[in-house]
């Protein structure tokens, strides 16, 4: 049986989770408190696949390094698509920088330490770049939370070591 790449787990990885993002949106399921904390299982069990399946070959030598490069491999591309994902989605979707705007609106209303037209020109601005700041959210995000999980996975597969997958 031929074993898939980390790119290739890394780009089934991605869709999985931009497929389960879109279910999230159109079906609303966001209401359902926690939910939208499954695409990190997605994302981490899609790593924990490529560390895995890496392990279990016979070149493996057993070096943290070797086996991190193959994690890696993976979550850079499931950035990758969600990061692309994340910037159209968004610019497609006027509708959510609009609904932040008012959500942002209300929060300084509440703060109370800035005037009405302050008020309109922060609303104004957040408005304007709402897609860039969040795909800067989205790849910042990505970065670390695929690190953490690369890190972790490794860490505990280097740990078995005196007990490998068999």
């Amino acid at each position: 049986m031929k074993k898939f790449t980390p790119l290739a787990k890394g780009l089934f990885t991605g869709i999985a989770m931009m497929l389960f993002s879109l279910a999230i949106y159109y079906f609303k399921l966001n209401r359902y408190t926690g939910i939208e904390n499954l695409i990190y299982v997605i994302y981490a069990a899609g790593i924990i696949w490529a560390l895995i399946e890496h392990s279990k070959m016979a070149q493996f030598t057993w070096k943290f390094k070797e086996l991190f490069i193959q994690g890696f491999r993976c979550f850079i591309v499931v950035t990758l698509i969600m990061v692309i994902f994340t910037g159209i989605f968004s610019a497609t979707h006027p509708e959510m920088a609009a609904d932040n705007a008012i959500r942002y609106r209300e929060v300084l209303i509440k703060e109370k330490n800035k005037t009405p037209a302050e008020i309109d020109e922060a609303v104004a601005t957040g408005k304007k770049q709402f897609t860039t700041q969040l795909v800067s959210r989205s790849i910042f995000g990505s970065l670390i939370i695929g690190s953490i999980f690369t890190l972790a996975g490794a860490g505990f597969i280097m740990l078995r070591r005196n007990n490998p997958w068999t």
